[in-house]
């Protein structure tokens, strides 16, 4: 019997992936791996556990925590000796606690995820937002609060990370506050166009997310993704 010849969906499967259109050393994808972080990440997506705002906010913050500790690892330590009731032990102690930035209102819960850990971090906040029924996306940034960034590490957080652009802008408005030695950037969920956008416009930064979705929509909207994770934080606005 002749063997059978493979269909195009085997051609297709047993194609090479296609190479990422970024640099993806400075792309860390933190649910690339089993770990308890893929359970919170499956609770945000899931439509039946999203009814419970409060759930949905403490998911969001266990991530950053996560998060947190991940890029605790890439930041500067000094050696330290403390006592302890029984004598002394040597350890490392952060240099400086990095000056933690989010966009209001959705990375809240995200950003405190990070606060938790990073508890003597500063904090900078910026309010942009999407203009809507343009064809292309276009960001206004309205607001803007932050210590000196001079030769600080920054670490800007959003949870969801779909053109890209808003989360550029807010970067590059930040600068007026002077110019990091050490950016990092995460989100929960990032698009593959975002992800290369962000690397390319911002090509000292550090990425950091928990996954990388399929594409945008029409509406620049990740796909699957996980809704408005603004609205599902804190109800839904006019």
């Amino acid at each position: 019997m002749d063997a059978l010849k493979p269909t195009s969906a085997d051609s297709l499967a047993a194609a090479p992936a296609a190479a990422p259109a970024y640099d993806s050393d400075r792309v860390h994808v933190v649910c690339a791996e089993p770990s308890i972080a893929n359970h919170f990440l499956a609770e945000l997506r899931d439509v039946t556990v999203q009814q419970d705002s409060l759930r949905f906010r403490r998911n969001l913050q266990r991530l950053g925590e996560i998060m947190a500790y991940r890029i605790s690892s890439q930041l500067s330590y000094t050696d330290k000796t403390v006592k302890t009731p029984l004598g002394e032990s040597s350890s490392k102690h952060l240099h400086d606690f990095p000056v933690l930035a989010t966009v209001l209102r959705a990375g809240l819960p995200f950003h405190q995820g990070f606060l938790n850990y990073f508890d003597q971090s500063p904090s900078a906040f910026a309010a942009a937002y999407r203009i809507e029924g343009t064809a292309q996306v276009q960001v206004q940034v309205d607001y803007l609060s932050a210590p000196s960034l001079d030769e600080r590490v920054l670490i800007l957080v959003d949870p969801m990370l779909a053109s890209g652009k808003s989360l550029v802008q807010t970067y590059r408005a930040m600068l007026r506050f002077g110019t990091p030695r050490q950016v990092h950037i995460a989100a929960v969920i990032a698009s593959p166009q975002g992800v290369e956008y962000v690397t390319r416009e911002v090509p000292e930064a550090n990425l950091w997310v928990a996954a990388i979705d399929d594409h945008l929509n029409d509406q620049a909207y990740i796909v699957p993704g996980l809704g408005d994770a603004g609205d599902l934080s804190y109800g839904s606005k006019l």
